[in-house]
């Protein structure tokens, strides 16, 4: 007896995103409220980082909330029925609960009911992470339209006397809505991890040892020199090879959207590429602060309202964190 061949999806051949969608934190909290409790000061912040202020969230607001919203307005934006949404990915590492998904419940809440829906762990790179799986879950044949988000409370795991990171977090969304494509609108990804340096950024106790009563909270830490020595270094080849990947030139570029952890970082990174001054830089670190997985879409958000010039431009984003994970992509802007 033969054993019948097994039918397989395929999808169209490209993709692009449709929208973005932004929320942020109620509160903005100026360095001046943080400095006391780490002996620093507003100018110290600022020279360290290029961080002014930083959005929080009320304490009532969970990282869902925020999701929830920012998946709305992109939907909204992009003109396809919530009943067409086929998957919702969210990217976190804050989701209140360790399960159910946050991703299932955004699902619910825009109105995407039964659409797919998982959460992605990837820490700063958690967006493009997302990007990529949507593009390929289209191209694939198993989904039409996907939203991907990117939500953090970071707040929730923030020690105040901490100097490392403390200063750094704020809590927002980014979300955008992909879908098929006549032309090329997603670049191929350039991603990988390194868990050899697994301890140079995360959290500093397990919540069993929190439950144990061995070891407070669980908060956010992270060895500052050896992170920033690997974004610049590393990270710039890993900028290279998606830039290269996707056929184009640094000068063909329109914007460059880099995870916001740090504005030295964001300024060295645009040095070493050697992007002309006509590439528009995300900066929303200034007044947002560091959102990890939330970073790139609320930058981009941000730069596509200031600077409407840039739609149907070529957009290079990357993001890098706790794993340590990496993450790349040139995509047009909708």
């Amino acid at each position: 007896m033969s054993t019948p061949t097994l039918r397989q999806l395929q999808g169209p051949a490209h993709t692009r995103i449709y929208a973005y969608g932004a929320a942020r934190g109620e509160n903005y909290v100026p360095n001046d409220d943080l400095v006391g409790p780490i002996d620093s000061s507003d100018e110290w912040i600022r020279q360290r980082t290029g961080i002014v202020t930083r959005v929080r969230a009320n304490a009532e607001t969970d990282a869902i909330d925020l999701a929830s919203d920012a998946a709305r307005e992109a939907v909204e934006k992009s003109g396809v029925a919530p009943s067409d949404i086929d998957a919702v990915i969210v990217a976190t590492i804050s989701n209140p609960k360790q399960t159910p998904s946050a991703s299932a419940i955004v699902a619910d809440r825009i109105g995407a009911n039964p659409a797919a829906a998982y959460d992605v762990n990837a820490a700063c790179a958690g967006f493009a992470y997302g990007v990529a799986q949507a593009d390929a879950l289209i191209r694939g044949g198993l989904a039409t339209h996907v939203v991907v988000v990117g939500a953090e409370k970071l707040s929730d795991v923030v020690d105040s006397t901490d100097r490392s990171i403390s200063f750094l977090l704020g809590d927002g969304a980014g979300a955008v809505v992909i879908g098929p494509s006549d032309t090329p609108g997603i670049g191929p990804t350039i991603w990988g991890s390194d868990g050899s340096k697994a301890d140079a950024v995360g959290m500093n106790h397990t919540l069993t040892e929190f439950r144990d009563g061995v070891a407070p909270w669980p908060t956010l830490r992270q060895e500052g020199p050896t992170v920033f020595r690997w974004a610049v270094w590393e990270m710039v080849k890993v900028a290279r090879q998606a830039i290269e990947a996707a056929g184009i030139q640094p000068s063909d570029l329109a914007a460059f959207v880099p995870h916001q952890a740090n504005m030295r970082i964001i300024d060295e990174f645009a040095k070493q590429l050697g992007l002309p001054e006509t590439v528009v830089i995300g900066r929303d670190i200034e007044t947002t602060g560091n959102t990890s997985a939330a970073s790139i879409p609320l930058a981009t958000h941000r730069l596509l309202e200031e600077h409407p010039e840039l739609s149907g431009g070529l957009a290079l984003q990357i993001g890098f964190g706790a794993g340590l994970v990496f993450g790349a992509q040139v995509v047009v802007l909708p």
